[in-house]
């Protein structure tokens, strides 16, 4: 059968850079692995395709020869395995192993990482304005202090595991593959621990909490993630710890909500004070301000109070605040109340109504 354009199988174009062929190779290969399709011979035909084109197009030379002469000018017409434990290979199919697997085969004395942990945080809504540092609690692994981290019990000592000689990584045939997977019976630390430590089982770490000092920024809202590096679960047999995520959740506020970055403000007014005007307190984030209401105010009248809503995060500039208006009727009214509001309709006619004025003119024009 005819051979397939090494291009054409892998999906990329021939002007491909190393990293763009790489990156394809890499998403397919894990696609149709055999250890992921057992027993899925198609799967397997289509993984040493992808792998014989990723070679050729991954060697600079033999790459320059595919793309003058094709496959003739690769010797004998087609793919050869000679050089094929070339380090670039491998690098890659190292990467491709360690995810099928769940992780990566470490080298010699290499432990695994400590998982990343995540922190709910509630802050007030001025905080979430402000800013704010806080000190949080954080529920978490710590190394053992009995043997230090190295599980060992007290007196005794990890050993070299006898199986990957402390590699923590073991390589086997598989065809013309060469395959370095963890090793089974250290778990890819490369040490072998005879003599668990009584405290953390061999483990090397304990069930703790850690104290962190917190610097919330000033304009976050709720989903904001914060990463602490370094301040998560620690990792096992020396390996590096992983990182602490804070995910902030902003509390509602009983007066103001957020948009963005502008505050909104709702401010309930009597009828007179929409009528006559008035000068109105309407409170903000960091204090009361007077604003003028001016006569003849419609409900849903909005006043802009420049620069007093939230800032961006980057500092470079911040929202206003959004006053809306909002005229009251009153339900309860006294005999002399309804008198005087009798005699103002009457006083007025439909002159003091303007927005009803207008609605039913157009409902005029409309229906005759």
């Amino acid at each position: 059968m005819e051979k397939r354009d090494y291009y054409e199988v892998l999906g990329v174009h021939r002007n491909a850079s190393e990293t763009e062929i790489k990156k394809a190779y890499r998403k397919l290969a894990l696609q149709h692995h055999p250890d992921k399709n057992p027993g899925n011979r198609e799967s397997e035909e289509i993984f040493k395709e992808l792998s014989e084109a990723y070679t050729v197009l991954s060697d600079r030379q033999q790459r320059a020869n595919y793309d003058q002469f094709g496959h003739a000018g690769l010797g004998g017409g087609g793919f050869s395995s000679s050089g094929f434990g070339a380090s670039p290979f491998e690098d890659l199919f190292g990467d491709i192993f360690g995810d099928l697997f769940g992780g990566r085969a470490g080298g010699r004395g290499r432990g695994q990482r400590g998982d990343d942990l995540r922190y709910n945080l509630s802050i007030k809504f001025e905080e979430a304005a402000f800013g704010v540092e806080t000190r949080i609690q954080v529920p978490r692994y710590e190394s053992c202090t009995t043997c230090d981290g190295s599980g060992a019990s007290p007196g005794s000592r990890p050993r070299v595991c006898e199986v990957c000689r402390g590699a923590g990584q073991v390589r086997y045939k598989q065809g013309f593959f060469s395959l370095t997977r963890p090793c089974p019976e250290c778990h890819g630390s490369g040490q072998v621990i005879d003599q668990p430590c009584p405290d953390c089982q061999g483990q090397g770490r304990v069930k703790g909490k850690k104290s962190l000092s917190l610097k919330i920024p000033a304009g976050v809202e709720s989903g904001s993630r914060l990463k602490l590096s370094g301040e998560g679960e620690p990792g096992l047999q020396g390996g590096p710890p992983g990182d602490l995520y804070v995910v902030i959740n902003v509390q509602d506020h009983p007066l103001f909500r957020r948009e963005g970055q502008e505050v909104i403000c709702e401010i309930p007014i009597s009828f007179p004070q929409a009528a006559l005007g008035c000068d109105l307190e309407v409170p903000t984030l960091e204090q009361k301000v007077t604003i003028k209401v001016p006569p003849g105010t419609q409900s849903g009248k909005v006043v802009q109070l420049p620069g007093r809503g939230f800032p961006s995060l980057q500092g470079y500039s911040r929202g206003n605040q959004l006053v809306v208006l909002r005229v009251e009727t009153p339900t309860r009214l006294t005999g002399r109340q309804k008198e005087l509001l009798e005699e103002f309709a009457r006083e007025g006619g439909e002159d003091v109504h303007p927005l009803g004025k207008t609605f039913f003119e157009k409902v005029k024009e409309l229906f005759g």
